[in-house]
């Protein structure tokens, strides 16, 4: 497991010169590493891999002696970059969306993120030393906090603002160290992330836990939309329009930061407050959830704070202190009554279930029931399985003899046997 470090840097005038000029470096080599993907896609009908144009990186440096000033390390990232962009356009494509394109030639106006991967950086005590070509001139950045304790694997250095107008940062990727090793207590805990309702969850005894979305969105959209209406008739570049321009950003800004935060919140008290050594999540199609027709649907998905990246801060806290996250097909989990298995139609808009063995419940409540009877029947042991269905019966949610069921029957089985 790798985690990141932030930290906002103060970089002088001379040192700005000189990442500017690193950066342009960075660009360069991109646009031609590029253009050849490019030219060979155009007369050979052929790709060209990473491997090729890096081994191809001594003879495209004395091609054009302006790149030379970056590290060696720099240089291969840069092609990384060009190539994870190409890989990222094939699958989308893969996935049918017919709107991908193939990655663009870059300006030299935007500030291109630096990255040093395992290597070309000395890190002593608070500050850090990056090696380049350019002059004799050291740089050495000042991070205010001591990191040299950290197994550090990569550094990139970005501007917030993509035309380098904004602050300097420094991201430090590290691995941590694991001092509890996982063990399994046979305590489960299964969550259904929503829409209306960010988390609900339920765990082997048959509690639920439910968090509704804070919406911090609906108190700083009104102010943007305000602030971008005013924008909107001005003159186009005019010193008004850059000032509420920023004023827009910094908007957006703590928006993002609210959320963020109130995601890491959540997730270290989920984690810290449970039980259970296994979480049970479903794995999301984010893209997906964002297709609806409705604006207001859509804006109140995006604005739900990224759930993926939800996940990815619970999965990193719970192996922390020991715990696990596993992440199960949750598909036909809302369509699929807990009960007796039979699938309904079940738009966003209908929020409970009826179904015509009785059962009437939450939505949510019962994708949570199954995504914890998909992991138990197919993953974990017959006594955990039983213990989860001996609770529901307990709490009434439960209504058929769980022994005619085999441990390693999915939803569709289910439905099958008490349809």
């Amino acid at each position: 497991m790798q985690l990141t470090k932030k930290y906002k840097i103060h970089p002088t005038e001379l040192q700005k010169n000189m990442l500017w000029e690193l950066s342009n470096a960075c660009t360069y080599l991109y646009n031609i590493a590029l253009s050849e993907r490019k030219d060979i896609w155009k007369y050979d009908k052929k790709s060209i891999s990473y491997t090729k144009q890096q081994n191809n990186l001594p003879q495209i440096k004395e091609e054009n002696p302006d790149i030379n000033i970056l590290y060696s390390k720099t240089c291969q990232m840069v092609l990384r970059k060009l190539d994870a962009n190409y890989k990222s356009f094939f699958g989308l494509r893969k996935n049918g969306d017919k709107k991908a394109r193939t990655p663009r030639f870059r300006s030299r106006k935007y500030f291109f993120t630096i990255t040093y991967n395992q290597s070309g950086f000395k890190v002593v005590g608070n500050t850090i030393r990056f090696s380049h070509k350019m002059n004799n001139e050291d740089l050495i950045i000042d991070i205010e906090q001591d990191i040299s304790n950290l197994k550090i694997k990569q550094i990139e250095i970005f501007n917030e603002d993509k035309k380098g107008n904004g602050d300097f940062f420094v991201t430090i990727t590290y691995e941590p160290e694991i001092n509890v090793p996982y063990v399994q207590n046979n305590h489960f805990q299964a969550i259904d992330l929503g829409i209306t309702k960010t988390i609900t969850a339920i765990n082997d005894k048959g509690k639920f836990f439910e968090i509704n979305n804070p919406r911090y969105d609906l108190y700083w959209d009104s102010k943007i939309s305000a602030v971008q209406s005013r924008r909107d008739h001005c003159k186009k570049y005019s010193k008004k329009w850059f000032r509420l321009n920023k004023t827009i950003r910094t908007m957006v800004k703590k928006k993002n930061n609210q959320i963020k935060d109130w995601q890491h919140k959540l997730s270290k008290s989920m984690v810290e407050n449970t039980k259970a050594n296994t979480i049970i999540v479903g794995e999301l199609n984010v893209k997906n959830m964002g297709k609806s027709k409705s604006r207001s649907l859509n804006r109140s998905t995006q604005n739900n704070g990224y759930l993926s990246r939800f996940i990815e801060f619970l999965t990193y806290k719970a192996e922390l202190i020991g715990k696990q996250v596993v992440k199960i097909d949750e598909r036909y989990t809302s369509k699929s009554c807990y009960v007796c298995g039979k699938q309904h139609d079940m738009p966003l808009y209908r929020r409970d279930m009826t179904c015509d063995c009785g059962n009437v419940i939450d939505r949510d409540r019962n994708s949570a029931i199954n995504i914890m009877i998909r992991y138990l029947s197919n993953y974990a042991t017959w006594t955990g399985y039983e213990h989860f269905a001996h609770n529901l019966r307990q709490t009434g949610l439960l209504t058929f003899d769980v022994s005619q069921i085999h441990p390693m029957n999915d939803i569709t089985t289910r439905r099958n046997l008490h349809a």
